[in-house]
């Protein structure tokens, strides 16, 4: 085959269809005219052979894209999107950002920090917030106990006598944060003898009868020595009714009075005031604290009157007994009776 009829046979028409049967010269087919080349077909007349050239690849009059349209369609579609802009701006504006995002994440991160720290930190640890300590002692959340069942609390309808029928071990003051309790004296019942040695010896006798006189049910305390030094004791107790409390605490102990019998160890003492943050509705406070010249301690007690019950708490300590403590303890072994 010659070259020029390489070149045109993959382009070449599908064959004409053949004359009609009966019509075909009995001499056969007519010569090919293949013996004679003819000229080169010329470019307009036979492209060379191309995957779009093919029948199945031409793209439909709706979907093919014009050529002298298309660029100009793009730009108008790009420039609807996004707005033309210098490569200058861009990377200002690009900057710009970073420095702000910078800024913001700083900004963040500091105050977060800030946040988690004065959340960790105590008041007194908060400038602008911070307070001196004033002395007193962290105690353990207090609650008062379960009654039985039916049982009234003191000063409510039903209960005249203002009993307290709840333990009274778990009436009695618990001792706080940092304390060293006396295993002698940890909340439990306590003798008679033992709580009469808080007496000079020659007053124990008549305090015995006293005791022995009031219907006394029982006796219960706490004793416990703080780091700096300051023991306390709490003791409570408890009489058959209101009356036989009373009689022993203006009788036998003669509280509040000028003439209240002394702790062992104390020379002389004064009755002091201990404010009206102290005081609970229905219960009675008598205050006395040691006056000087005292020996190397100094010792504070009180008295509370809470129905059928009578507390008793004593702070001692080395120089000076510390107001603060002992207002404490006072007032919550106050609110835990009342």
């Amino acid at each position: 085959m010659s070259e020029t009829e390489q070149r045109t046979a993959p382009v070449t028409p599908e064959p004409e269809p053949g004359p009609e049967p009966g019509s075909q010269s009995a001499s056969g087919p007519e010569p090919t005219s293949a013996a004679a080349p003819e000229p080169d077909p010329q470019p307009e007349t036979v492209p060379e052979p191309t995957p779009a050239a093919a029948p199945d690849a031409e793209p439909t009059p709706e979907t093919a894209p014009d050529p002298d349209s298309t660029p100009e369609t793009a730009s108008e579609a790009a420039s609807d999107v996004v707005p033309a802009v210098s490569p200058a701006r861009s990377r200002r504006v690009l900057a710009a950002v970073a420095r702000w995002t910078a800024a913001v994440v700083v900004c963040g991160g500091l105050g977060a920090g800030t946040a988690a720290a004065i959340t960790s930190m105590d008041r007194t640890d908060v400038p602008g917030l911070a307070t001196e300590n004033d002395g007193r002692w962290a105690y353990p959340q207090l609650s008062l106990p379960a009654l039985p069942e039916g049982s009234p609390r003191p000063y409510t309808d039903g209960n005249d006598g203002e009993i307290h029928h709840a333990d009274p071990r778990a009436l009695v003051l618990p001792a706080p944060a940092g304390a060293t309790v006396d295993p002698k004296l940890d909340g439990g019942w306590v003798s008679a003898e033992q709580y009469l040695a808080l007496y000079p010896k020659d007053r124990r006798a008549d305090l015995k009868q006293a005791i022995d006189d009031s219907a006394l049910r029982n006796i219960t305390g706490r004793a416990w020595t703080m780091p700096d030094g300051t023991r306390s004791a709490v003791y409570l107790l408890r009489f058959k009714s209101v009356g036989f409390s009373e009689a022993f605490k203006d009788d036998a102990v003669q509280a509040g009075s000028g003439d209240t019998v002394l702790l062992d160890g104390v020379q002389d003492g004064e009755s002091f005031a201990l404010g009206d943050d102290v005081r609970v509705a229905d219960t009675a406070l008598y205050a006395t604290a040691e006056t000087k010249p005292y020996g190397p301690e100094q010792t504070r007690w009180a008295y509370i009157q809470a129905g059928d019950t009578l507390a008793l708490v004593v702070q001692s300590r080395k120089d000076e007994a510390l107001a603060v403590p002992f207002q404490q303890t006072v007032t919550l072994q106050n609110q835990l009776l009342g």
